[in-house]
């Protein structure tokens, strides 16, 4: 669809497509609200965005260049009418990250030259990388992975697309290449040179978190339906770093009577308090004097070990030492609850990445009719006598009326109306040439919990994706670190990365993973800041940036309380049909909503089948 095409008025205007912004996009258009979804960026889901390695050096000189967006700007004050008034959008992208720092380790020959192992040169790559001059950002669309030019995109659009091959030949992410194919590639030597030639292979995280197997985001994939344009992995394993080295944390049943690590007398305690805490509040007794107490102090009265005590408080609640005991236990309770659903751990990851769930949620949306565009957005909002926002000006210069506006909250930075408490994220990406902890199976996804270097300090999470995730290559390893800022991510986390990795900085011990390439960033979390502290009409509603939790209950929650306050009443995502439930009128019309077949009986029991998990 053409600039010149485009409606005039639509019920909900959404910029940004990140997680929160494309679930309600996805929610409105299934109820058949007129959705206008756009994005100033080339492509889709924002700052929980996953790029290949090529695009996310573009992406860092693009950070370098003050995020600026160039396009132009249309005079848009001839657009405003007597009695209006316009508030005016950032046109800027730097702000929800900082202190981005890079580092290249791997060396600088090419692998044709360089054949025998030694010690790799040490460089530290300037904010922009190389290889930047022969990358571009691209425009993906949303159902396939396709690039494309940033253009409208209608229902009929995004479905034909989805058979085709993308750029170079690479495949949708609706029939990728097998997990395990090319696991046979003979070993090389990584270098650089490598791996900005493999760089497309690559799928890397802005964010970096997991899917409870019982969490709302999954349970939100089946319910809707979403889950069909993407596939999932198990995590394999859960990890954590104590007595100096990583170690596997026993959690289910079968592991725990299995564990080499633990007594018979430990294996018992374990079991015994796992059992409790999967009825505990049940056994109020057992818990009540320390509901509000710390939960490290709760677990020393438990007379459980050291190393239960470490497995329980930081891998398996995942909550920190002074958390209060109730929600400690809450925590440990939900972890069980999520055992054994897809896998022999709570967790699942999507192939290909995070970024791949944003853009589900904007295909369903434009199933139902939304029309998308990237590299355009809004330049102000205009705001009636009333006080409501009654059109938008987008960056094009045409007017487009409206009922509602969703806005991602890092182009409305500017107007907050009182000072709200603030925080990040810090954030570490790592290439590495081997695991953490090395097992007969190399296609291994772990989760890595690492206490504090410091009293006090933060717990930092380590994820480490193999090959089979479709996120990195053959022979290397993509590791994502994550934790509350206290400074710097580089002040952060380089602490724990000279722990557990090898760097030229720390070549104390071997057998480590050596870290090929790697990046600092700090990522502001806005995620505590309540949508009144804007100074915006009502019916602008924002959607705040990542979180720092492992879990998607946040976002979720932010959007269905959005969806529900633009259509009070309705239904949340309410499950989209396959083709084959879908009833056509006998005059063959296109299918409506009123046109789609009810689930049949005992399709809610079915439904986790619809949810394909890689083994």
């Amino acid at each position: 669809m053409d600039a010149e095409n485009l409606p005039s008025e639509f019920d909900v205007v959404i910029l940004g497509t990140g997680l929160a912004e494309s679930i309600v996009a996805a929610a409105c258009a299934r109820v058949g609200q007129r959705v206008f979804h756009l994005d100033k960026r080339s492509y889709y889901a924002g700052n929980w965005a996953s790029f290949t390695f090529n695009n996310l050096l573009a992406w860092i000189q693009e950070y370098n260049n003050g995020g600026q967006i160039n396009e132009a700007v249309h005079d848009w004050s001839g657009l405003i009418e007597e009695g209006e008034e316009a508030i005016c959008l950032s046109s800027t992208d730097s702000a929800p990250i900082s202190n981005v720092q890079v580092f290249c380790y791997a060396s600088e020959e090419d692998e044709e030259v360089t054949k025998t192992s030694g010690a790799s040169n040490s460089t530290e790559e300037s904010v922009g990388g190389r290889g930047n001059d022969d990358c571009t950002t691209e425009t993906t669309d949303p159902g396939t992975g396709n690039t494309q030019e940033p253009t409208s995109v209608r229902p009929t659009e995004q479905v034909t697309e989805t058979e085709q091959e993308g750029p170079e030949g690479s495949q949708s992410p609706q029939s990728p290449p097998s997990p395990v194919e090319n696991q046979s590639e003979p070993t090389r030597k990584i270098t650089y040179a490598w791996l900005l030639k493999e760089g497309r292979r690559f799928n890397i995280d802005l964010v970096s978190k997991l899917m409870y197997s019982r969490g709302p985001l999954v349970n939100l994939l089946i319910k809707s339906n979403v889950s069909r344009y993407a596939e999932f992995k198990n995590l394999t394993r859960i990890l954590t770093y104590v007595n100096g080295r990583v170690e596997r944390v026993p959690c289910s049943r079968a592991d725990v009577f299995a564990s080499k690590q633990l007594s018979v007398v430990e294996k018992r305690m374990l079991m015994k308090f796992l059992t409790f805490c999967l009825d505990y509040q049940d056994q109020p007794r057992e818990y009540q004097a320390f509901a509000k107490r710390p939960f490290a102090e709760f677990l020393r009265t438990r007379k459980l070990t050291d190393n239960l005590q470490h497995f329980l408080l930081h891998s398996i609640s995942m909550v920190k030492e002074d958390t209060p005991t109730e929600e400690g236990l809450a925590s440990t309770r939900h972890f069980l609850q999520c055992l054994g659903r897809y896998g022999n751990t709570p967790f699942l990851f999507p192939l290909y990445g995070l970024g791949d769930i944003p853009q589900g949620f904007c295909r369903m949306s434009a199933v139902f009719g939304g029309i998308y565009r990237l590299c355009q957005s809004i330049q102000c909002l205009v705001i009636d006598k009333d006080k409501r926002c009654k059109a938008v000006i987008d960056s094009r210069g045409q007017r487009i009326s409206c009922s509602h506006v969703v806005v991602e909250d890092g182009y409305v930075e500017g107007l907050k109306s009182r000072a709200t408490p603030t925080s990040a994220i810090s954030r570490a990406i790592l290439i590495t040439d081997s695991s953490v902890l090395p097992s007969e199976s190399d296609q291994q996804v772990s989760l890595v919990s690492v206490p504090p270097v410091e009293p006090g300090g933060p717990v930092v999470r380590l994820v480490e994706l193999c090959s089979s995730t479709m996120t990195c290559i053959p022979g290397t390893y993509l590791v994502h670190l994550t934790c509350p800022s206290v400074g710097s991510a580089y002040q952060d986390l380089f602490p724990v990365v000279t722990r557990i990795f090898q760097t030229p900085e720390c070549r104390d011990q071997e057998g480590r993973p050596s870290v090929l390439w790697c990046m600092y960033f700090n990522m502001a979390d806005s995620s505590a800041v309540e949508e009144g502290s804007y100074d915006l009409p009502p019916n602008v509603h924002v959607c705040s940036s990542p979180d720092a939790s492992l879990g998607h209950q946040h976002p979720i929650a932010l959007a269905e309380s959005i969806f529900q306050k633009i259509l009070p009443g309705e239904e949340f995502c309410p499950r989209a049909p396959n083709p084959e439930d879908i009833i056509y009128d006998r005059d063959n019309s296109p299918p409506g909503q009123e046109d789609v077949e009810e689930l049949k009986e005992g399709d809610e029991e079915r439904e986790d089948e619809r949810l394909q998990v890689e083994e």
